[in-house]
């Protein structure tokens, strides 16, 4: 799933690896990261928790946190958050 406006995927400002890790840890670190970003700059996440799409889902609804893209790719799923 990408943009629909461009087709491309969102910049992000700040990435994190999350790949091997299961919930709740890439939240965890999803959290951390977010705390260093200021307002309306991106994160990108990787994961490969196959539960990570729901999670990040959740956490962003309960969060405020904007979910702009989760794009599967291969193995991995990228979750671009803005930072509310």
């Amino acid at each position: 799933m990408t943009t629909p406006e461009t087709g491309a995927l969102p910049n992000s400002d700040l990435q994190v690896d999350a790949s091997g890790l299961k919930c709740p840890l890439p939240i965890l670190r999803a959290k951390k990261a977010l705390a260093q970003l200021e307002s309306g700059q991106v994160l990108l996440v990787i994961t490969t928790d196959q539960h990570a799409v729901q999670d990040f889902q959740a956490f962003c609804r309960q969060t405020g946190n904007e979910l702009l893209v989760q794009e599967p790719e291969a193995e991995k799923t990228l979750h671009f958050l803005r930072r509310r």
